[in-house]
This record gives structure tokens, C-alpha cells and sequence, in this order.
């Protein structure tokens, strides 16, 4: 990405540790709290059955929105209705479920989407390449549960990077750059701005789906406008240009490589998982991936199942620029024609030697 270590340490702002009095008020009611790093958070001793006070909820949201994710450690034998009532811990309250339902998902439970190394016990290959869950929604999803019902005795984790970081790691080119860029989803003409600040913790987040993004428009800057006065002005489709296909190439794969660059310049970890772990992560916080490990199969990595939950948003991540949430892309549009406009399930392939299922 061009930038020296130095240039990078001047920039990155650290990931928020632990708050002390947050903490307190956590460990007041009898649970231990462990920051791990350079982000996430353990919290031992809780039996997520009986729900926790408000205030320590809250508390615990804040924390997943500076940190990323906090884990429960030791919850086995959760069934369906706990990890449904538990999840609703946060974010609107509610479930968000858009997924499929495998034959091994107990009950049948609509709002468990199960994942695995064994075609008998969960979806194979899920979410392999850097993305935030339900990136398709306006109301992409706040949080998202992620259930270790059985973890793997060889190992198989998720790799999460912090996006707030992640934004001030960017030179400053491309920092002024990402911010003007909105994504347009392939399969459902949803609209997300590249940069936004998120709702919590109040950090600029880059955003972006590697797998399903069918366009990017750039809001054309205008001299003596700031960012944020471009970002609040209503514009006409002739301040806007498409992405041409190899500055979509580009951007991905910097956007890639940022994430990627995460464990070694402090903003990111690969976490391994314990059978009866819950985790939480700030869906909007921190972009995630499944480990290589996790997709091997069941005879080489041993059994791994995970259940995974949706959490609904109290609010669209909407776009910039007065840009509609939607714009049609299986119908005209009124910018350039050589920039990328791909509708369609599988969005714009950056890459040909990577697989994409999330």
C-alpha cells in the first residue's frame, strides 16, 4: 500500500483498552473481565441463561463497539431459545434472519444459520474472504452471534480485523478518496458508503464486500468542499462517475491487503475458539473471515459447528451525498458507461483465484 511503518505507527490511532469503570461495573455482578489483544474481550463466569443487568449490557455493547467482540467463555449446551433470547441482548432487540435452514439446525430454528466442516452436521465453506455479515440489508446487521457448539481439536477460528483502525491506517489520499466512494450491492441494489462513522464509538469505518459489490460511485470533488460538506450536499448524477474495472481491481484489492496487513501492525487477530464459547462481534466495528482451518475437513481438523445469529440494526447504514438507499442494478443508470455496473448474485471479480461465499 506504499506506507513506511513509521508513516503508519504516526497515524493509527490504538484500540481503545478496556474502560476501568465499564469494567467495574461488569465485574460488580460476580464476572471476570480479560481485554485480549489487540482487540476483543473474554468475559468468564457468566451463564448467559439469566439475563444480565441493563447497564451491564450496555456496557458490554460499548465495549463490543470499541474492541470489536467480547466472548462468553464456557456456555455448552445452549439450546435453540437461549442463544436466540441472549442475542437479543443488543443492538433493535431483535433477530435478523435472512439464511437457509441445513437439516441439522436444532428445531430447525429459522434464526440459527449452522456452519461446518461436515456436510451432515452444517453449511460448508462459509465466509471465507474478509466481509461484514448482511452487507446485502439496508439495515445491515448490528451484531452477529457466533456459537462454537463443537470446536475442532486441530483448531479452526475466525480472523477479525478492526475497521476503525483499519480507516486510519489508509495514507491520506486514500483516506479523502474512500470517503467519496459508495458500493452498490450486486444481488440487492443496496447503497453503503465506503467510510462511515460509526453509530458508538464514533470512528470513521471503512466498509466494503468483497464478494457481492456490483459498482462503486465516486462523488466528484469540488474545490473549497470539504468531506463532510460533500457528504451532506444533495448532488446531481453528473457529480458522480462508476469505478472503471481496473480501478475496482485496485480498490479491492487494497482494501484486502489492509485488511490483511491487520495482524502484523496491530489491528487485528486470529481468535481459536473453545467448544462453548459465545461470541459477539460489533457487526459494524469489525470486518471478519473464517480461518483456512475451519473449512478443512472433519477427518483431518476434527468436528466443527457453529451457530451463528443475526441481530437487527436500530438504523440503515445509509449513503452519502443524498444517494438513494437503492439504486436498480438490473435497470439503467445515468453515469459513465466504461465504469463496472454488474448485477447479479456474484458481484465483480477483482480476483479469479479466490473463492467467494459469505
Amino acid at each position: 500500500m506504499g506506507q513506511t511503518s513509521e508513516n503508519f505507527s504516526n497515524r493509527l490511532q490504538a484500540i481503545p483498552p478496556l474502560d476501568p469503570d465499564r469494567v467495574s461495573l461488569i465485574e460488580n455482578e460476580g464476572l471476570k473481565v480479560k481485554q485480549l489483544e489487540p482487540l476483543g474481550v473474554e468475559i468468564y463466569g457468566a451463564d448467559v441463561r439469566s439475563r444480565l443487568p441493563e447497564p451491564v449490557i450496555e456496557a458490554l455493547e460499548v465495549e463490543m463497539a470499541n474492541r470489536g467482540f467480547i466472548v462468553f467463555k464456557h456456555q455448552t449446551d445452549l439450546s435453540a431459545d437461549e442463544l436466540i433470547d441472549v442475542s437479543k441482548w443488543w443492538g433493535a432487540h431483535e433477530i435478523h434472519s435472512t439464511h437457509g435452514v441445513h437439516p441439522a439446525t436444532p428445531g430447525r430454528n429459522r434464526h440459527i444459520f449452522r456452519c461446518s466442516n461436515d456436510s451432515r452436521h452444517g453449511i460448508l465453506g462459509v465466509g471465507p474472504q474478509w466481509h461484514n455479515d448482511g452487507s446485502f440489508e439496508a439495515a445491515t446487521f448490528s451484531h452477529s452471534a457466533y456459537y462454537m457448539a463443537r470446536a475442532p481439536e486441530q483448531g479452526g477460528g475466525t480472523h477479525f480485523a478492526h475497521q476503525g483502525a483499519a480507516f486510519d491506517a489508509l495514507p491520506e489520499d486514500k483516506q479523502e478518496f474512500w470517503q467519496r466512494l459508495v458500493s452498490v450491492n450486486s444481488a440487492s441494489s443496496v447503497t453503503h458508503p465506503l467510510v462511515h462513522t460509526h453509530p458508538i464509538s464514533g470512528r470513521k469505518s471503512v466498509w466494503l464486500h468483497l464478494g457481492m459489490t456490483g459498482a462503486i460511485l465516486e462523488r466528484l470533488p469540488e474545490d473549497g468542499m470539504s468531506i463532510e460538506e460533500l457528504q451532506k450536499a444533495p448532488a446531481t448524477a453528473d457529480k458522480f462517475r462508476l469505478l472503471k474495472p481496473d480501478e475496482m481491481k485496485g480498490l479491492f484489492n487494497d482494501y484486502n491487503d489492509l485488511l490483511n496487513a491487520s495482524f502484523d501492525e496491530g489491528y487485528g487477530i486470529r481468535y481459536q475458539y473453545d467448544t462453548g464459547d459465545l461470541l459477539y462481534i460489533d457487526n459494524w466495528a469489525v470486518a471478519h473471515r473464517a480461518s483456512p482451518e475451519a473449512h478443512l475437513p472433519s477427518e483431518q481438523q476434527g468436528l466443527r459447528i457453529m451457530d451463528r445469529v443475526t441481530i437487527k440494526s436500530k438504523r440503515d447504514l445509509a449513503p452519502h451525498f443524498g444517494l438513494p438507499q437503492y439504486i436498480n442494478m438490473n435497470g439503467p443508470h445515468p453515469f459513465n458507461k466504461d465504469g463496472v455496473w454488474q448485477a447479479g448474485g456474484v458481484g465483480f471479480r477483482w480476483k479469479d483465484d479466490i473463492r467467494m461465499q459469505n
